[in-house]
Parts: C-alpha cells; structure tokens; sequence
C-alpha cells in the first residue's frame, strides 16, 4: 500500500494561530533532515563496525514501509532489537567477523531498528551485514531471505522477488522466504501467486506473520471481516513480545478505521501506546482517529508529537493536511516542501518512492505537466491496483479524464473496499461529465468510511450537498 493515508484540502474557515498546538519548530525539523543526509551520503561508509570506526548511528529519518509489504523484521522476523542488543551484536561480529549467523541477526538487527528508530543509517548498514554474509555463505537461505526483505524495504519488488525464490530453493519447507515472494508478487500484482504463497506460508508456520498477510490479502479482496479476524489472531500470536503486538494492534486499529469504527481503532491504539508509549506509527493512526471524530486539534498535536519523534512522509503529509484544514495555509506549505525534501534523501539512500511520490504530486498538483509521466514510469515498476489507481489519479487529476477511468476501474478488479479508491473513481466520473456517477461513488466512499481522509472526504461530502 501507500505511505500516504489522508490528503485533504477542503475550503475552511480560517483559524487565528494558537501557540499551545506546538507543530514542529522549523530547527528540529531541519536538523532531523540534515542528519538523514549525512547518514545517506555516507552510505560507502556505513559506520560501525564496517568501517573500523565506533560510535553510535546519527539520529534521521526515514520511510519504515508501514503497509503489508514490511519486510520480514516488520512482522515475524527476530523481534525488537534495542540498543543494548544491537551493540551486543555488533561487538560480537567484531570479534568474529566470519561468523555468518551473527551478521545475518546483525543485519535483521538493524532492519528491525529502522523501523523501530527512524533512523537512516541501518538500511546501508543492513544491506553491509548482509553482503559480507552472502560473501562467506552464498548459499544460506536466511541470508538470502535477508536480502530479499532488504528489497522489499528498498521498494526493489522484482529483486525481492528474484530473492525470495532463491530462498525458497534453498530451503523449500521454511516460511520465511514466502513472505518475501508473496509480498513482491502483490506489488508486481500477480496476485493469484501472491495469495498461493501467503497460504502456503500460513500452512507452513501459521505466526505473525503468516496471519498479518493473509489478513492483507482478505482485505485487498474485500472480506473486511476475514482480514479484521485474521488481524486478531496476528494479535493473538504476538502476545508477549512488545514491539510485534504493538504492531499488530496498530493494523488492527487501521482495518477499523477504514471501516468507519473510530472507537474500536482508539481502543487499539491505545492498547498498543500502553505496550510502547511514544510508538510513532500508533501516534500517527491515532491523530488520524481524532481526525475521524472531529477533533481536528488534538489531532493536530498528535500528528505534531509523532513528526517530532520520527519526520516520516505519511506523517509530515498528516501534519500538513491536517493545519491546511484549520485553514494555515503556510505552515501547511512548509510541511508538504518537508515531504519533498525526505523523498530526495530516501531516494539517495536507495529507497524507491516513485509511486507515493506521484499520489502526493497528484494531491497537490505539483510538476503537472509531467505528473502522468512520472505515474506512468511508477505503476510500469508497480503494477498493482495501487499503481493503477496512482495512474488513474494523475490522469484525472490533470483533466485527461476519459484516459484516468480505465485505470481506475482496474484499480477496484479485486473488490477491494476502498474508499479513497471509490473517491478517485468519482472524481474521474465527475470530471468527465458523468455527474450521476460520481455522486454514486461518492456516496460509496463516504458509507464505506465517512472519514476516509483528511483531505478529500470533506470534499466527497460537499459535492454530495
């Protein structure tokens, strides 16, 4: 899925500035971003133990991919890996720097950290972990899994899946290396294989991880109860490991959300800052809640708190969305240039947001002229229905509205329930002069979930007026 869950911009009243919302100083933010350039640009380097030089990661951000395409650490892989851990590893590594098994936890090590930190640095680092491994044993199965989850994370899905099925070769009875080939065949939309191999992988180690896929393939098919029962047993498997259930119950709360259930979702998130407070991607789903119920501010600094901690795009895209709805136009300005800032230094370090990147320029109408190239060149790397929908959007968009609606009802071919999906689909239909339709796709967006975004849900509700 996409990094981006919420993009609004609706005519508002205007909102004098209150002081006590406290969105991020302009500083902090700059310093957190040179920080995530100098740990890319060093990416040769990639510190530590690699390099023979001590010291800890510098702090920047990142893109942690937060949808069902995790990489293997994001669900099932060796847990949370804390400070004290990962310096155990690494001192151990440094000991005996043959020792495959300890690079390939290193490297799992300092995925799982990226998620969890924010921090630029672990991708090169990982992706260092790993080659010396594959240097020293080519043919074992967790390294190579390793790699391909390093790809998924890099949006590098046709090496994720070459990956994935050489693992798969190398060890035909473990779980592990399906994860890796069902998520890169989801996102190359083949999606008949993608299911094949989430079942398959269910059968073989029904865990974590096994369920949070199955219950994503129950939602791209739009079995909202499968994919919400599926989730609670991924729930269920984790109890006991702090950062996996946290996680888990963060999914939870999003499959509840998109349904319209903001209270259910709140009482998951919560759940989940109760088990790690201050967990970002929890702070995040839950600014998007009060956004649902109305409470724009307290949305506001919840959005503001989580950037603080961790500037990731979806979460700079919430800010931005969310102050353009109180009618700050300009602090809204300077959050959506922040977002094109980070996608440069991810894209330095190796990371692929060429899709994200043109729903958010489809949004904000940015570079126009080129927009359906760009989304063209994005969904060729990604043909999936999120691709499709990415094409579709740019399309309508910029007025070629008789080209968007092809792409956009191949976007819904799974039955997918959608709402932002049934709101492009409408926007489409209404700007090619199919009014009737697009109050019907509006209409469906806003019962399937009367929040579906920050930004466009108001817009839905108003043209429904």
């Amino acid at each position: 899925m996409r990094f981006a869950a919420n993009r609004s911009r609706p005519h508002v009243e205007s909102e004098p500035h209150n002081p006590t919302d406290n969105p991020m100083q302009p500083r902090t933010r700059l310093l957190l971003l040179f920080a995530l350039a100098g740990a890319l640009s060093a990416g040769a380097l990639v510190g530590g133990i690699f390099t023979g030089r001590g010291g800890s990661a510098t702090r920047a951000t990142s893109a942690p991919d937060a949808t069902a395409s995790a990489t293997e650490a994001a669900v099932g892989g060796y847990g949370s890996t804390g400070s004290d851990e990962l310096a155990s590893l690494e001192q151990r590594v440094s000991r005996s720097p043959h020792d495959v098994h300890a690079l390939t936890l290193l490297a799992y090590g300092y995925l799982q950290r990226w998620r969890d930190s924010a921090d630029g640095s672990y991708l090169p680092r990982a992706a260092a972990a790993l080659e010396r491994a594959r240097k020293l044993a080519p043919n074992d199965p967790l390294v190579v899994t390793g790699q391909g989850s390093l790809a998924l994370t890099r949006h590098q899905f046709r090496s994720a899946l070459r990956l994935g099925r050489q693992a798969r070769r190398l060890a035909p009875f473990s779980a592990r290396p399906l994860g890796v080939v069902g998520d890169a065949l989801l996102e190359l939309g083949r999606y008949d294989a993608a299911f094949a191999a989430f079942e398959r992988m269910n059968a073989l180690d029904p865990n974590v991880a096994s369920y949070a896929r199955i219950a994503y393939a129950r939602e791209l098919l739009g079995d909202v109860r499968g994919a919400r029962a599926a989730m609670r047993l991924a729930v269920d498997a984790s109890a006991g490991a702090r950062e996996p259930e946290a996680w888990t119950l963060v999914e939870v709360a999003k499959l509840e959300l998109a349904r319209g259930r903001a209270d259910v979702a709140r009482r998951d998130l919560r759940a989940a800052l109760t088990l790690m407070p201050g967990y970002v991607p929890a702070e995040e789903q839950l600014a998007r809640v009060e956004a649902a119920r109305g409470d724009l501010r307290q949305a506001l600094e919840l959005a503001s708190r989580a950037e603080e901690a961790a500037p990731l795009p979806q979460v700079v895209m919430l800010h931005g969305d969310l102050l353009a709805r109180l009618g700050r136009t300009s602090q809204a300005a300077e959050e959506y240039r922040t977002v094109a800032v980070i996608d440069r230094l991810l894209t330095a370090g190796g990371v692929r947001t060429d899709l994200e990147v043109a729903l958010f320029d489809a949004d904000h109408l940015v570079r126009p002229k080129s927009l359906a190239a760009r989304a063209r060149s994005a969904r060729a790397a990604r043909p999936s229905i999120y691709g499709d929908d990415a094409l579709g959007w740019a399309l309508a968009r910029t007025g070629r509205c008789g080209e968007a609606l092809p792409w956009l009802r191949r976007s819904l071919r799974l039955g997918t329930q959608d709402a932002l999906l049934f709101f492009h689909r409408g926007y489409a239909e209404g700007c090619a002069g199919h009014r009737a339709d697009k109050r019907s796709w509006y209409r469906k967006a806003l019962a399937t979930n009367q929040s579906f975004s920050v930004r466009w849900a108001p817009v839905a509700e108003a043209a429904l007026r």
